[in-house]
């Protein structure tokens, strides 16, 4: 595998991650179209979770293919930044699930038969905003007067 304990850092966060774990797990009972970073992640949360022993080691082979396959940043072996992993992956799955909401949308209009306007697509929270997405303010306060710009 090379060097990826920024990788496994990350992993083990986002599954300690209550809310993403138990939507990454849901994922895994949906149909599939095919092979994506977010499948990949499905099927090693599921195998942690289904894991029978209390301390073990499951490698992530196909995760990590899968990676490097997406992302040729991550295509060698040394070692990388686990910030950087981690937006491009929650990134990645957020992209997967707004264009899988898009693809839903359209099906349904060409059934109903109906045309409505996709504006709204592009804003469209998935479950990775409503688990990471913040607001960030920057204050400045006057050491005299107390006033905030």
């Amino acid at each position: 595998f090379g060097n990826t304990c920024y990788c496994n850092s990350v992993l083990q966060a986002l599954y300690f991650c209550r809310p993403f774990r138990e939507k990454v797990l849901a994922y895994k009972v949906q149909p599939r179209k095919k092979e994506s970073l977010l499948t990949c992640l499905s099927d090693l949360f599921n195998s942690i979770a289904t894991q029978k022993k209390k301390v073990g080691v499951i490698p992530p082979k196909k995760f990590i293919s899968r990676l490097r396959k997406e992302n040729e940043l991550f295509d060698n072996y040394m070692q990388q930044d686990a910030h950087e992993f981690l937006n491009y992956l929650l990134n990645t799955i957020a992209d997967l699930l707004q264009e899988e909401k898009k693809q839903e949308k359209q099906n349904g209009k060409l059934q109903n038969g109906s045309i409505e306007s996709e504006e709204g697509d592009k804003t469209d929270l998935t479950w990775v905003h409503e688990i990471f997405q913040g607001t960030l303010t920057n204050e400045t306060r006057c050491l005299n007067c107390e006033a905030v710009r």
